[in-house]
């Protein structure tokens, strides 16, 4: 499906040592991607560049943009067909990572994906703001992820209550998001987080990704997550 050298060399361009036997795996992965997305739609992205340069790789440079302590537990939130959560599970196979998502079919395929890849991944059908609440996992992870889910004004408030005290939200997001984060300044602080910095790529198709990296200094306050009408409605 995906050449493998070349996916390699494209990470060591990153000074991502990838190896062998985990490009199999990715590519595993990517021949899977493609296979299921013949029956339900997982990504518009299909063909073997495409899908290393703006899908593999672009995962993989959460784990440049900071450092991922050893057995961490991640989330990703909104994880649609994997990305970023699963590449990384695969290169960093030491982590406990899950993966939430509101439609049924595509949690299915992500927990396909890791019975076949054999990854530590629980995949989960929910909505993040209906399964904090269920569930207790409020400031559980060490770090949560998020790529391509919502405006960073809204999405800080179904990722940060997951996050505890000192842990990361990881938000990647494309060249334009100055307005973004401006306009999600106020809710980032209200809901216990500080930007600590922000970390720029350049992708191997020359696109740009900005990874904003949010710490928890202080506790959520326990009325967040709200529901998603009055996120959606009335944004912090």
């Amino acid at each position: 499906m995906i050449e493998t050298d070349c996916l390699i060399k494209k990470c060591r361009e990153y000074d991502i040592d990838l190896s062998e036997d985990k490009a199999e795996l990715m590519d595993r992965f990517a021949a899977m991607l493609v296979d299921w997305n013949r029956k339900i739609n997982l990504t518009a992205i299909i063909n073997s560049k495409g899908i290393v340069d703006k899908h593999l790789v672009d995962s993989l440079l959460v784990l440049k943009a900071l450092d991922i302590n050893k057995n961490a537990n991640l989330l990703d939130v909104g994880a649609g067909a994997g990305f970023p959560s699963t590449p990384i599970a695969i290169a960093r196979n030491d982590l406990k990572v899950t993966q939430i998502d509101s439609l049924n079919k595509r949690v299915v395929f992500l927990k396909e994906v890791a019975k076949m890849l054999n990854l530590d991944i629980a995949a989960i059908h929910a909505r993040a703001e209906e399964y904090i609440k269920k569930h207790g996992q409020r400031q559980h992870f060490d770090f949560v992820v998020a790529r391509a889910v919502a405006k960073l004004r809204c999405l800080v408030e179904y990722c940060l209550p997951f996050v505890k005290k000192d842990g990361f939200f990881i938000a990647m997001k494309g060249p334009d998001f100055e307005d973004e984060l401006e306009k999600a300044n106020a809710a980032i602080k209200i809901l216990g987080g500080s930007v600590e910095k922000i970390v720029p790529f350049i992708l191997p198709d020359e696109s740009k990704r900005n990874i904003i990296l949010i710490k928890k200094i202080s506790h959520t306050p326990t009325i967040y997550p709200r529901s998603f009408a009055k996120i959606s409605k009335s944004p912090l």
